[in-house]
Formats: C-alpha cells, sequence, structure tokens
C-alpha cells in the first residue's frame, strides 16, 4: 500500500515536470531573448517564437527574420576564455591608471593652488604692514613703491586673494 507522503511526492514531481515542460523562448522586437512559463504575447510574430510548449530551443545563436524582411540577430554569449579576461583585465587596468592620473593631477593643482594663497597672504600682510617694498627695473636699479602703486598693489592683492579660503 502507498503511503500518503508518497502519493504526495509522486503528484509533486509530475506537476514540477509538466510546468518545466511548459516553457516559452522568443526574441522581442529589440532582438532580445525573453524565457518565460506563458506564451509570448500575441505581438511577437510566429517567426520570433524560439520555444513554444512541448518544443525544445533549436539553437542559442538564432536569426530570424520578421515581416519586413528585417533581420534580428540574438548574439551568443561571450566566452569566458583566456585571451578574454586578458582583455578584461587590461581594459580596467588601463582605466584605473587614467583615474590615478587624473586624481594625481588634481592633488597637484590643488596644492599649488595652496601654495599661491600662501604667497598672496604673506604679500598681503607686508603690503598692509607699511614696510617699504622695492622693486628692482630693467636696469638693475632699485625703486620703491609709491603710495598711489601700493594702494593698487592692495587692491589687486585682495581682490586676487578673494579666490582663496
Amino acid at each position: 500500500m502507498l503511503k500518503p507522503r508518497s502519493i504526495f511526492a509522486f503528484i509533486l514531481i509530475a506537476t514540477a515536470c509538466a510546468a518545466a515542460s511548459a516553457q516559452y523562448a522568443w526574441v522581442d522586437e529589440k532582438g532580445v531573448k525573453q524565457f518565460s512559463d506563458t506564451p509570448p504575447p500575441k505581438s511577437v510574430p510566429k517567426n520570433h517564437i524560439l520555444k513554444s510548449k512541448g518544443t525544445q530551443e533549436t539553437s542559442n545563436d538564432i536569426n530570424t527574420t520578421d515581416n519586413a524582411n528585417k533581420t534580428i540577430d540574438v548574439p551568443a554569449p561571450k566566452q569566458n576564455t583566456v585571451e578574454s579576461r586578458n582583455e578584461d583585465y587590461n581594459k580596467r587596468r588601463a582605466e584605473q591608471a587614467e583615474k590615478d592620473k587624473k586624481a594625481a593631477d588634481a592633488q597637484q593643482a590643488a596644492n599649488e593652488k595652496n601654495k599661491n594663497c600662501e604667497r598672496l597672504k604673506s604679500y598681503l600682510k607686508t603690503l598692509e604692514s607699511g614696510i617699504r617694498i622695492s622693486n628692482t627695473d630693467i636696469n638693475g636699479t632699485r625703486a620703491y613703491l609709491t603710495d598711489e602703486q601700493r594702494t593698487k598693489e592692495l587692491a589687486d592683492a585682495k581682490k586676487a586673494s578673494s579666490t582663496c579660503q
């Protein structure tokens, strides 16, 4: 005599087998393979249906043609070969090197800006202190800043320091 557990297991297995055979596969209008346990929509042409209830899929790389003679290519999945893995690795390495270079350039630019801001702040303090400031002209002669020149330099330095924090 069969036990209730055995009957239940038999029914469960039979149902699972029936559900597994009711699989559908088709190519949509974008060329993407679709898989489902429900039939494809009515808008899918018959020649785009790859697998229906009770049939088996014929190929992984199927070209189908719709009514407008437009070919839909379904690409085969990319094989995981040593060459493809090396290519992917080299691509990732090049992208990382580019990111590192951009980060280093940005860091160098920030360092230069900070250094220039420090120099500008020092020059501003010197101008505000009232100490006599001299420049050397083309002939090598020392010339001191006049009050008008100092005022102009101070205004220019303050304007330039507005970009610094």
